[in-house]
């Protein structure tokens, strides 16, 4: 039998990273252990529970969150660089982890930080900058990319959460965190909030807790604000951590970048620095269900069909 008839079995067994990443918004690692488990009045992140989650530093120092879309870019913040001079090649991405302090974490250099060209550090509007790092990112269930949310989005989201290395304490002298932390957060009605602080603008939200001290704080800033649908499990980036009155004060809402306002930016900014972040890559509007095929699922090591895709691979190249 010629060696050829063998290709079609040999495809349909063809390994995910053979074409794109194609889900985004998964917790792979999280889902499948214990979901029990500093942010203010938060609690610390369990292991997989943000894959997405990013920790840029400068100098080694821990400054601002970020967050995962593709293999190539972080979004973040543009106030974390507008006023700060740090070139690019000063800038780390770590990435895969809970803790800062582990013995060997995994690091991504920055090639270039792109700031929202109508960014306004008068009231933070366009709120939003992309990160482009120097090599690929390689998921694998502790760093995957997060969704973005489609036009329009829920009117309600299930579940909210913010996460980062911030201080867990108000105040210029707290100590930043080591360890990933979490706080829950409910999304307020824009017109209500819009009256308590008349600097928000249509591109931004308002998340709090009601009748709590949850909130984000300084070296929070630029990570995500993710929620989820009541029906399904991906998680969407629907907001970037931005500006508050306060860190910590009861019953007062934290603002964050509206990030479905941002697709068409960032479509156009990725595609002119040669790392087009593809229509495929933004999350599915949270009423459809993808379709997966799977023949693009990679065996699971010691599977039946492990073992045949070795041997196919074998036979074809000796």
């Amino acid at each position: 039998m010629p060696r050829t008839m063998f290709l079609w079995p040999l495809l349909l067994l063809l390994p995910e990273y053979w074409v794109a990443h194609l889900e985004c918004g998964e917790r792979p690692n999280f889902e499948r252990g214990a979901q029990y488990s500093r942010i203010i009045d938060g609690v610390e992140a369990k292991v997989g529970e943000f894959p997405w989650q990013v920790s840029i530093q400068a100098r080694n120092q821990h400054f601002c969150g970020g967050t995962i879309i593709s293999e190539w870019w972080i979004v973040s913040a543009a106030h974390c660089f507008f006023s700060e001079e740090i070139p690019p090649s000063e800038l780390n991405i770590v990435l895969g982890t809970n803790s800062l302090t582990g013995p060997s974490l995994e690091v991504k250099g920055v090639t270039t930080v792109i700031i929202h060209k109508d960014f306004k550090k008068l009231n933070m509007d366009n709120d939003i900058s992309l990160l482009l790092v120097d090599s690929p990112i390689t998921f694998n269930g502790l760093k995957e990319p997060i969704c973005l949310p489609t036009q329009p989005s829920p009117s309600t989201w299930h579940k909210c959460w913010v996460s980062g290395w911030g201080q867990i304490k108000a105040g210029a002298k707290q100590p930043m965190e080591t360890e990933l932390m979490k706080v829950p957060m409910i999304i307020m009605d824009w017109e209500k909030c819009s009256k308590e602080f008349p600097k928000l603008t249509k591109n931004m939200l308002c998340a709090g807790y009601k009748n709590e001290s949850y909130d984000a704080c300084q070296g929070d800033s630029g990570g995500p604000l993710a929620c989820t649908t009541k029906s399904g499990n991906k998680w969407y980036l629907v907001g970037i951590i931005s500006w508050g009155r306060s860190c910590g004060r009861k019953a007062t809402p934290g603002m964050y970048t509206l990030v479905e306002n941002y697709h068409p930016w960032i479509r156009k900014v990725t595609e002119l620095e040669g790392r087009p972040f593809g229509a495929g890559k933004i999350g599915a509007s949270p009423k459809q269900k993808p379709g997966r095929s799977w023949a693009l699922e990679f065996p699971e090591p010691g599977s039946s069909r492990f073992w045949l895709l070795l041997y196919f691979l074998s036979y074809m190249l000796f």
